[in-house]
C-alpha cells in the first residue's frame, strides 16, 4: 500500500469496498466514493460568497478542474468548475450563473493550485478570472516520472489505487440542469488530486527530478495566454489534399463562414459544416447549388438555403482575383521541414540526424518521453542554425534562448555539443 492510499484511508474516503489485500492480486480495485457527498451547485452569488469564504479559510493546496462543452458549443468555456480543499470540501461552480470568479482567485491566490493537464484547463479558467500564481500539473509530474500513462483515472488507479468513474468526459456540459451523474464524476475528478499530488512529490524527489517539475510548473503559470492562430482556417483536416490557390481560397470561404455561423449559434462548427465537406467543395469547384449538393456533407439533408450560403462563398472565391489568393503555405518563420533538409543543407540534416538520436537516447536513460526533456522545435532550431562554435557555453545559451528550463539546459547541453560538433577525420 502506498503512502497516498493510507493517506487517502486516513480520510475516511468510502469506496465501495476494502482495498485489495497484498497478497490478493485478483481482488478488484474499489470505485471511488464522493466522502462528503455531492454539493449542490454554486449558482448564485450568496453561495458563491459563502464558498469563498470556506476555500480562504481552508488549508493546503486547492485541487482545480473545469469541464468544457467541446464538440457541443462555440469556443473552449468553462460550463462547470470543481475545487476541493482541506477544511473547505468539495464545490461544484456553475460559470454560466457566476461568470465572475475572479472573488475565488483572489481568495486562493496564494495558494498552490493542483490540475491535471494543466494547458488545458487554465485558458478557460483565466477567461472567469481564475489565475494561479502557483501550480501543480499531476499528468505533467506523471509524464516527468516516466508513467507510461498519464490520464487522470489511470493515474489515481496505479498510483493511490482507486478507480474513477468513466463515461462523463465527453457529454455536453452546457447541458442545464446538469443531471446527478455527472456532477459526482465532476466531484470526483477533484477527490483525490491533491492525494496524487502528495505522492507524486514523493516519486519525483525518489527519482531526483522534483526541481525539473518545479520550474516546469512555473513555467506553465507564468506563461502568457496565447496569441489568435494566423490563418487558422490552414488547419481544417484533409487540408493536404488543397493544392491550388483557388482552392484554398473556398476553403477560407467556407470556413469563415461557418465560424461565423457557429459563433452565433454558439454551437461547434463541425455540427454547421464537416472539414471534410469544406474540403470536397474546394476540390470540386461546384459551379452552382445542384453540383454542390451533390457532394459528400452537402446531401439531402441540406435546405436549399443552406446550400445557397455555400455555393456563395464558392463563388466569392472563384471570383477572387489571382493576387488576393491565399498562398500556398504560411510564412516560415523557423526551420524547413526536416524532409527537406538533406537537398538544402546535407551538413544539417546529419546534424538534426545524430541530435534525435542523442537526445532520444538520453529520453530514455532518464525515463521521460522525448519532448518533455526538449521540444522537438527546439532541436531543430539549434541544428539548422548552431553557435559558431558549439562548445557548453554557446550551446547551453541558445537553448535558453529559446526557452528551454535551466533542467533541459542543464541535461540536453553535453549531448548537443557532441552532435553539433563535426567528426574528425
Amino acid at each position: 500500500m502506498t503512502d497516498a492510499q493510507e493517506t487517502a484511508e486516513d480520510s475516511s474516503l468510502r469506496t465501495t469496498g476494502g482495498g485489495p489485500p497484498d497478497d490478493v492480486e485478483s481482488a478488484p480495485i474499489p470505485l471511488l466514493e464522493p466522502r462528503d457527498g455531492i454539493p449542490p451547485v454554486v449558482v448564485d452569488d450568496a453561495s458563491l460568497a459563502e464558498v469563498i469564504a470556506a476555500f480562504a479559510a481552508g488549508s493546503g493546496p486547492v485541487a482545480v478542474d473545469a469541464e468544457r462543452a467541446s464538440g457541443y458549443r462555440y469556443g473552449q468555456r468553462a460550463y462547470l468548475v470543481q475545487l476541493r480543499r482541506e477544511g473547505a470540501g468539495t464545490a461544484l461552480i456553475d460559470p454560466v450563473a457566476c461568470p465572475d470568479l475572479s472573488g475565488f482567485g483572489a481568495a486562493i491566490s496564494d495558494a498552490e493550485w493542483v490540475l491535471h493537464a494543466a494547458t488545458q484547463d487554465l485558458p478557460c479558467l483565466r477567461e472567469i478570472g481564475m489565475i494561479p500564481s502557483r501550480l501543480f500539473d499531476t499528468e505533467l509530474a506523471g509524464r516527468l516520472a516516466g508513467f507510461p500513462r498519464v490520464g487522470l483515472g489511470a493515474m489515481v488507479e496505479g498510483v493511490l489505487g482507486f478507480v474513477l468513474e468513466k463515461g462523463h468526459s465527453a457529454v455536453d456540459w452546457s447541458t442545464r440542469p446538469l443531471p446527478e451523474p455527472w456532477l459526482r464524476y465532476a466531484a470526483l475528478d477533484v477527490e483525490l488530486l491533491v492525494d496524487l499530488r502528495d505522492a507524486l512529490e514523493k516519486e519525483l524527489e525518489r527519482q531526483g527530478k522534483l526541481e525539473w517539475a518545479r520550474q516546469e510548473f512555473d513555467a506553465i503559470a507564468q506563461a502568457d495566454p496565447a496569441p489568435p492562430r494566423k490563418d487558422p482556417w490552414r488547419r481544417t483536416s484533409g487540408m493536404h489534399k488543397v493544392r491550388r490557390r483557388r482552392q484554398m481560397a473556398v476553403v477560407r470561404e467556407l470556413w469563415e463562414s461557418r465560424d461565423r455561423i457557429a459563433q452565433r449559434r454558439d454551437i461547434s462548427p463541425g455540427k454547421v459544416l464537416g472539414d471534410a465537406a469544406i474540403v470536397e467543395a474546394a476540390l470540386a469547384l461546384p459551379v452552382n447549388v445542384h453540383a454542390l449538393s451533390a457532394l459528400n456533407g452537402f446531401g439531402h439533408r441540406m435546405g436549399r438555403r443552406q446550400l445557397e450560403q455555400w455555393q456563395a462563398g464558392v463563388d466569392r472565391a472563384r471570383a477572387l482575383p489571382d493576387a488576393e489568393l491565399p498562398q500556398p503555405g504560411q510564412p516560415v518563420t523557423g526551420p524547413p521541414p526536416p524532409r527537406a533538409w538533406a537537398d538544402k543543407d546535407p551538413a544539417a540534416a546529419a546534424r538534426l540526424s545524430a541530435a534525435r538520436a542523442a537526445v532520444s537516447a538520453l529520453a530514455e536513460e532518464l525515463n521521460m518521453p522525448q519532448e518533455n526533456l526538449i521540444t522537438p522545435d527546439t532541436v531543430r532550431r539549434v541544428c539548422w542554425e548552431p553557435p559558431t562554435v558549439p562548445d557548453t557555453e554557446s550551446v547551453a545559451a541558445a537553448l535558453a534562448g529559446y526557452g528551454a528550463r535551466p533542467w533541459q539546459v542543464e541535461q540536453v547541453t553535453p549531448v548537443l555539443v557532441s552532435a553539433l560538433t563535426p567528426a574528425k577525420a
